[in-house]
């Protein structure tokens, strides 16, 4: 049996509270002042593998911490090797699935997927369409519900789009980077992710980024909510602690 969720058909700004996002700082503090960060309290894992997948213009060397520390508990983390997440989601979506490959090559099982806000979309979209690689996919902050957001993160999605269209060299579609878009990334994002495959949900009513609605499915034993910023969830030690717990029963 599968669930499926439905998508909000919007692109649309929301006034959210950006400034909040300033106490990223804090949440990088807390996390390497927690025991949880040394791996005190937290089941170890078995080398399983597991890509971590950046957000919206970031890279993966922001996830360098989650990175470390999904090592030192026992896991075998992965980049996600997409390069700065500011491109067509499919390529994206492209360039992940060869990481994914590789890793489930290399460790001969299944590979946990840890996506980061925009991150978490294309860890969601590639379970739905891979799902016999894909051991159980965990979003952070991710709006996979409907695109809505704090207005400049809407501006800076048309800004990047119209880099793309530069470098391509024709205009891309204007549905590019909303949810009536045809590609291959929207398609699986529709795409029910299988029973089998476990899924999480991490959201913060924090968030001064995207709206945290739409980041969560409804389930309880899927959504787990905790308090922090949206960059921060990277950073955060009661997402890592719910990270732990997911990955060892998974």
């Amino acid at each position: 049996m599968s669930r499926s969720y439905s998508v909000q058909e919007d692109r649309e700004p929301v006034a959210l509270p950006l400034w909040t996002e300033a106490l990223v700082g804090w949440e990088w503090f807390t996390l390497r002042a927690s025991p949880v960060y040394y791996g005190s309290g937290v089941p170890r894992g078995t080398g399983e593998a597991v890509v971590v997948v950046p957000g919206f213009l970031g890279s993966d060397l922001y996830l360098r911490e989650l990175h470390g520390w999904l090592g030192r508990i026992g896991h075998k983390p992965y980049y996600s090797g997409i390069g700065v997440n500011a491109d067509c989601p499919t390529l994206l979506m492209n360039k992940l699935h060869r990481t994914i490959h590789r890793a489930h090559h290399e460790t001969k099982r299944r590979v946990h997927l840890i996506g980061h806000s925009l991150g978490g979309l294309l860890a969601r979209s590639e379970a739905s369409r891979h799902p016999e690689l894909v051991a159980s996919v965990i979003s952070l902050g991710s709006p996979f519900r409907g695109v809505r957001a704090h207005p400049n993160v809407i501006q800076m999605s048309d800004l990047v789009k119209e880099v793309i269209s530069h470098k391509k060299g024709f205009q891309i579609p204007k549905d590019c980077f909303t949810a009536y878009c045809q590609c291959d990334f929207v398609d699986g994002l529709r795409a029910v992710i299988p029973e089998g495959i476990p899924q999480t949900a991490i959201y913060t009513k924090g968030d001064g980024v995207v709206s945290w609605d739409v980041c969560m499915t409804g389930d309880p034993a899927i959504d787990v909510e905790v308090s922090g910023t949206h960059s921060g969830l990277a950073f955060n030690p009661a997402v890592y602690r719910v990270l732990g717990q997911r990955l060892s029963r998974q």
